[in-house]
């Protein structure tokens, strides 16, 4: 097996994690909400504008081996985890309970969830942002390899 074909089956394989953890995401969120009955605030549909699309970006290009999906999936990924973190930031610090983006329905400071002690639906969030990031910023650095 070469070094070339090596490499591309990484790359697709990361388009496979990147995928799953989309989809997890997209499925825990809806869980949470039609499921468990958690009302979504303000932040969190803004979070799931942008993780949403990632499940259908990132499937196709996984289906069809498709890199040059990372460069639509890195953007919509980076303002979702930015929205993620100011999100958790006001949830856990006090000084940003200030600023209010929520202005409809259930206040953004609002934790449905707190598991041992930080790990809200805002995180979770942030945390699949954070690892989809991460795998198409491998297959950008894998590119000018």
């Amino acid at each position: 097996m070469s070094n070339k074909m090596v490499q591309t089956n990484s790359k697709v394989w990361i388009l496979y994690v990147a995928w799953f953890v989309s989809l997890i995401a997209t499925l825990g969120s809806l869980y949470f909400s039609e499921i468990r009955g958690y009302i979504p605030c303000d932040l969190c549909w803004f979070q799931r504008i942008f993780m949403y699309p990632l499940v259908v970006i990132l499937g196709i290009g996984t289906f069809h081996s498709d890199l040059s999906v990372k460069k639509y999936v890195l953007p919509l990924s980076l303002i979702g985890s930015i929205i993620s973190f100011f999100h958790y930031l006001e949830q856990k610090v006090p000084g940003f309970g200030g600023i209010k983006p929520c202005v409809s329905g259930v206040p953004c400071s609002a934790e449905y969830i707190n598991w041992f002690g930080f790990i809200t639906i805002p995180f979770l969030a942030l945390v699949a942002f954070t690892i989809i990031n991460i795998c198409m910023m491998f297959l950008f650095i894998m590119k000018s390899k």
